[in-house]
């Protein structure tokens, strides 16, 4: 886990991009969305770990003598203490995601599939005037979906941000 931290997107993304491609997955959302499902961030990993060795261990023993075992334990006691830690990481995620351009350029070629990010790289143009009102104007559209992903999950992201270090 220690080396995804330690090894750059930059040199992740070639094996990445070989197996989409021997996979006909080039062109779809498919490379941005799988990885991020797949927990390959192990900031998150960390985030999670912390957050479950800051829940008292007595909950589990408590669980234990009333003859829980360690699926109805996870299940019934954890997971919802897991909630707020949970929103946030899918919180974060989504954002890490809305906002990745790196990804977005290597898999999407085709002008149909660029996400905001992309589309708002048409407005620069080095060889003339570059379209600031419609790139100011996509750029308000694009943080939209942003916001309202914030919005609502404000409560439980600082919820989870506020108890993850908490032990």
């Amino acid at each position: 886990m220690l080396g995804t931290i330690m090894l750059p997107i930059h040199v992740i993304i070639v094996p990445q991009y070989v197996l989409f491609s021997h996979l006909n997955l080039l062109n779809t959302f498919l490379p941005l969305v799988l990885p991020k499902f797949l927990a390959t961030d192990a900031f998150f990993v960390f985030l999670m770990v912390q957050f479950i060795r800051g829940i008292p261990r007595e909950l589990d023993e408590a669980a234990r003598i009333d003859g829980a075992g360690h699926p109805r334990i996870f299940l019934r006691v954890i997971l919802p203490l897991m909630v707020p830690a949970l929103v946030t990481t899918a919180i974060f995620t989504f954002i890490n995601t809305w906002n990745d351009f790196f990804g977005q350029l290597i898999y999407l070629t085709r002008e149909e599939n660029w996400t905001a990010p992309l589309a708002l790289r048409t407005f620069l143009d080095a060889q003339t005037a570059s379209n600031y009102g419609g790139m100011f104007a996509m750029s308000v559209i694009s943080l939209l979906p942003l916001f309202l992903v914030f919005l609502f999950g404000q409560r439980w992201l600082l919820r989870g941000i506020a108890t993850t270090g908490i032990k």
